[in-house]
């Protein structure tokens, strides 16, 4: 029967983290490169702003490339 290698040593106590409030580590994400169709791969894209809503201001991403459209978002932020 083999014995524990650990058994003599303490066990080391670990104090728990102050409760953290329900909130995200961050606020939005910002994207860097997304997929182009046209290209076939992931590119760096460019953001452009498209409209002025009243729910947020609507950005599309445009391939660097091609210049293709590869996504859209609406930023709800508004300061």
């Amino acid at each position: 029967m083999q014995q524990n290698p650990y058994a003599g040593l303490k066990q080391r106590q670990y104090r728990s983290r102050a409760p953290r409030q329900q909130e995200s580590d961050f606020n939005e994400l910002e994207a860097l490169e997304l997929y182009c169709g046209e290209c076939r791969k992931a590119v760096p894209v460019r953001k452009r702003l498209l409209l002025v809503l009243p729910e947020g201001d609507k950005y599309e991403y445009l391939c660097q490339y091609c210049g293709s459209k590869v996504g859209d978002k609406i930023d709800r932020n508004r300061y």
